[in-house]
C-alpha cells in the first residue's frame, strides 16, 4: 500500500488554520501536505473562539483539507474534553481509515474510534498532565487519556527520545520517534515592529510561545531585571487559560519588558527576523516549534538544558540549567556582551536545523506508519 491513498482525520488541535499552538502548526503542516499528496483528509476543529479573541477564518476547506467545526464547550477543562468527544464521534462513522489524534487528553476518545474498527494513530505532543495550569480533575483526565493511548492506540508518534524511553519505561509501549519540521522562511526588515513598538534590528531579545508558567517566563523576567543591557525584552504570545499568571508577570515585569500578546503573519516574521537572542528557558516541552522556528531565521538561542530542547539543538545554542535564575542571567549577560559570540551561534543555525528537521520527512515517516498493516484499501473510499 505505499502509493496508495489513505482518508484521514485528526483532532485534537483547536483550529487548523490558526497559529494558537505547536499543536495548531503540526496539525496544519500534516493536513495540508497530506492533501497536496493526493490523500483525503478531514480536520474536526473547535467550535470555539480564536485564544487571541481575534476573528477565525471559517473557511470549511483549507489547502485541500476539509473542516468540521464540531461541539466545544469554551469553559477551561471542558473545551478539549468536549472537542474531541465529538469530534471522535464524527470520526467513528465516518469512512477514514486513520484517525490521528493530537495531545493526551483527547487520546480519552481511544476507545469510541477502536469499537469502529478505526486505526488510531496518537501522536503526544508533550506531558500535558504535568503543565501547571491543569490540576486535580483535569489533570487526572489528561493522565487517563495517556494510559488510553498506551493501552488503545495502533500507533503512538512521540516528538523527543526522552518521551520515547518514557513510554517503554511507564507502560512498556513502543513509541515511534518522528519529529516536527520546519521550513527555510523569508527575513523581513523590521518595518511592522519599528512602527508599532519602535524594534529595530538586534535591539531585543526575543521570547515567543503560549505565556504558561512551564515556559520558565518567571525565571526569565527575574533575570532581566539584574542584566544591564539597553536592549529590550520582547515577550511574544497568547494567554492558554492562564490569564492570572500572565497578570502576575507583567505586574513585576520592568519597565524594558514589552508584551505584544499574540502575533502572527508578517508582524511575527519581523520579530524572528530582527531579534539579538531567541531565548526559551522552558521546564516542560514536547519539542518546541518556536526554536525549529528562531533557528530557522538564523538566531542565536538561549535554552534551558531539557532534553526536549538539548536534543534539538546539540552544541549550536547557548545552555543554562533548568531553574537557575543566575544561570539564565548569566548566559544572557555574556551575549549581550560580546556580539562575535551571538554572531558564531547565529552562522550556519538555519542551514543546520532545516537540514535535521524537514516536514516531507516527517510527512513520509507518518504517512508510512498510517499505511502499516493495511492491505488492499480501496482508494475509491471517501471521508
Amino acid at each position: 500500500m505505499t502509493d496508495s491513498k489513505l482518508n484521514i482525520a485528526m483532532f485534537g488541535h483547536k483550529h487548523v488554520m490558526s497559529r494558537e499552538g505547536g499543536v495548531e502548526i503540526v496539525v496544519n503542516e500534516l493536513a495540508t501536505r497530506m492533501a497536496a499528496r493526493g490523500n483525503q483528509v478531514v480536520c474536526y476543529d473547535r467550535k470555539s473562539s480564536h485564544i487571541s479573541g481575534g476573528k477565525l477564518d471559517e473557511r470549511r476547506e483549507y489547502k485541500g483539507v476539509k473542516i468540521i467545526p464540531v461541539f466545544t464547550i469554551e469553559c477551561k477543562g471542558l473545551a478539549a474534553m468536549t472537542s474531541s468527544f465529538f469530534a471522535a464521534w464524527k470520526a467513528a462513522w465516518s469512512k477514514a481509515h486513520v484517525v490521528h489524534i493530537h495531545a493526551e487528553g483527547s487520546a480519552a476518545m481511544c476507545g469510541i474510534l477502536k469499537l469502529r474498527g478505526k486505526k488510531v494513530v496518537v501522536t503526544v505532543h508533550g506531558l500535558d498532565w504535568a503543565r501547571a495550569k491543569w490540576g486535580g480533575l483535569a489533570a487526572r483526565y489528561i493522565k487517563f487519556g495517556e494510559k488510553q493511548a498506551a493501552k488503545q492506540a495502533d500507533e503512538i508518534i512521540v516528538l523527543s527520545r526522552n518521551m520515547q524511553e518514557y513510554f517503554k519505561s511507564t507502560y512498556n509501549r513502543d513509541a515511534v520517534f518522528i519529529p516536527n519540521g520546519v521550513t527555510r522562511p523569508e527575513i523581513r526588515a523590521a518595518e511592522e515592529i519599528k512602527r508599532i513598538w519602535n524594534l529595530e534590528k538586534d535591539s531585543y531579545v526575543l521570547f515567543l510561545g503560549r505565556i504558561v508558567p512551564e515556559k520558565g517566563l518567571r525565571y526569565l523576567i527575574e533575570a532581566w531585571k539584574g542584566i544591564c543591557t539597553e536592549k529590550k525584552l520582547v515577550i511574544v504570545g497568547g494567554s492558554s487559560d492562564t490569564e492570572k499568571f500572565l497578570n502576575e508577570i507583567k505586574t513585576v515585569a520592568g519597565k524594558n519588558v514589552i508584551f505584544t500578546g499574540f502575533q502572527q503573519g508578517r508582524v511575527l516574521e519581523e520579530l524572528y527576523s530582527n531579534a539579538y537572542i531567541y531565548t526559551l528557558p522552558s521546564d516542560l516541552e514536547g519539542m518546541p516549534l518556536t526554536l525549529l522556528e528562531a533557528m530557522s531565521y538564523g538566531n542565536c538561542c538561549v535554552i534551558s538544558d531539557i532534553p526536549e530542547c538539548v536534543e534539538i539543538v546539540e552544541d549550536r545554542a547557548a545552555v543554562f540549567q533548568k531553574g537557575n535564575i543566575g544561570g539564565l542571567k548569566k548566559v544572557l549577560q555574556e551575549l549581550l556582551d560580546d556580539e562575535k559570540k551571538v554572531q558564531k551561534y547565529k552562522d550556519g543555525a538555519a542551514d543546520y536545523i532545516i537540514k535535521k528537521y524537514n516536514w516531507e520527512d516527517v510527512v513520509d515517516l507518518t504517512l508510512d506508519l498510517y499505511r502499516k498493516g493495511f492491505e488492499n484499501v480501496q482508494n475509491s473510499m471517501v471521508l
